[in-house]
């Protein structure tokens, strides 16, 4: 039996977990499939703050996971597959069937970057591919960069990125947009944007050095007409083509929007269910950055910690 029990892990996770165990609350986080988040399978973080000369996704993770316990929060390497919410205190079932109760659930389950799924992909994530221009744009100053995709999200990247790239090229796979007309005015208005449409990403290329790190050199691009296939020089790819939360495990019971991230009441964290609560990227849409889930996940351990205090 416990006072919390936290859905996830990552930054919006763990820092639940060391506001709830701080203030002296029986914690566990259950940190699902993939520990720490999306944040382990990322390189060099430079932008979370506290950390001057920046601090790889992985260890930062393990810091925060290690802050939490030192105050009490156990970690169970489990996934919860069915959450109970009709009873009191909630039931959570696990992969393997074992059933563990908690008098308040904190969502943390983050989002998942859809990504392409073509060869070379996984092998160069973070060495060249990423999905995230906020997060790594920083490293490509005064290179040639790629941008997948043809939304919002797509033109907003290709934007920002020209901050810090020489040149930024849009690949769409139609010639029509799905993006907002202002938005694609102004990428097309930008001087450092070029665009390549009707045509998709067939395969990510690079080297690997005598360490063994490994560096993209190279996209090969297919056009959607012909089939012709090209290898054209690339510094860095970004892929836009949108973000999936990872909250299935609540449709029909915790409300939602049509993307699937999870509705809260106004500035807080509370979701449409008594005591169970949401931060992160399972409920940001916008932001999307370590250091806004941190927030929210701070959030979330305060409103979850006076909700039991007058339950």
């Amino acid at each position: 039996m416990h006072s919390i029990a936290i859905i996830g892990s990552g930054p919006a996770g763990f820092t639940a977990a060391l506001y709830a165990s701080r203030a002296s609350i029986n914690v566990v986080i259950f940190e699902g499939t993939q520990p720490g988040g999306q944040l382990t399978i990322t390189t060099e973080v430079e932008n979370y703050p506290g950390f001057e000369h920046g601090i790889m996704g992985p260890e930062l993770m393990d810091v925060l996971r290690k802050q939490a316990h030192r105050f009490g929060a156990t970690s169970r390497y489990e996934t919860i597959v069915k959450v109970d919410a009709s009873r009191r205190p909630f039931l959570l079932t696990n992969e393997r069937g074992e059933e563990s109760t908690a008098d308040a659930v904190i969502i943390a389950t983050g989002a998942t970057a859809k990504l392409l799924g073509v060869p070379g992909e996984s092998e160069y994530m973070g060495f060249g591919v990423s999905a995230c221009a906020t997060c790594d744009g920083f490293f490509f100053k005064g290179l040639n960069v790629f941008v997948v995709g043809g939304g919002d999200t797509a033109m907003e990247e290709a934007n920002y990125l020209t901050r810090f790239a020489e040149s930024v090229t849009v690949v769409h796979r139609r010639e029509e947009f799905r993006a907002s007309k202002i938005m694609l005015e102004r990428a097309k208005a930008n001087p450092k944007i070029k665009f390549q449409l009707n045509t998709t990403v067939d395969e990510y290329l690079g080297t690997t050095n005598e360490n063994g790190v490994k560096k993209l050199t190279h996209v090969r691009l297919r056009t959607t007409a012909s089939h012709d296939a090209i290898d054209v020089a690339a510094d860095g790819v970004f892929v836009a083509i949108g973000h999936q939360p990872n909250t299935s495990l609540f449709a029909g019971m915790i409300d939602m929007d049509d993307v699937g991230y999870i509705v809260t009441k106004g500035k807080s964290t509370a979701t449409n269910i008594e005591g169970v609560f949401a931060c992160g990227d399972a409920q940001d849409s916008v932001y999307r950055q370590a250091v806004t889930a941190a927030g929210t996940g701070c959030m979330a351990a305060i409103d979850a910690e006076r909700w039991l205090e007058t339950s």
